[in-house]
């Protein structure tokens, strides 16, 4: 919701297809969920921009899309991370096997999740620092 930061442009990344965006539909409700509630905060034209440019980027990214985990396969995974909101989440990345993994929730999302289910778990500055090297 910010005009400019490292979750823009990774996503630039992805709207540019430098990445590939590989999106959770758990994820996806709940980015959506939290735009509607921003936009009703903003003035009607603002809010119309942001909803725009949020459909533009889907549009351009065109992301893979990771259906919801099955209920049971959540439950019975609940192991996995600390805050059970965030099993359907890691379920997906599991399935989908991305390169990596970003996010800034590092309080659930640890070192010893990544272990345990051998994703790259990174936030996008960690992310934009492994990036660089690949330009040195």
């Amino acid at each position: 919701m910010s005009s400019w930061g490292l979750d823009k442009a990774t996503l630039s990344l992805c709207a540019a297809k430098v990445c590939r965006l590989v999106l959770a539909e758990v994820v996806r409700e709940e980015v959506e969920e939290n735009l509607l509630l921003h936009a009703q905060r903003l003035p009607a034209m603002d809010a119309d921009q942001l909803i725009e440019d949020y459909r533009r980027l889907v549009k351009l990214s065109n992301p893979e899309v990771v259906p919801y985990p099955d209920r049971d396969l959540v439950r019975s995974s609940r192991y996995l991370v600390r805050h059970a909101a965030d099993v359907p989440v890691l379920l997906s990345a599991m399935t989908s096997r991305p390169d990596w993994l970003l996010t800034h929730n590092t309080k659930d999302f640890t070192k010893a999740v990544a272990l345990r289910t051998s994703l790259r778990i990174a936030t996008p500055a960690e992310f934009f620092r492994a990036f660089s090297v690949l330009f040195r």
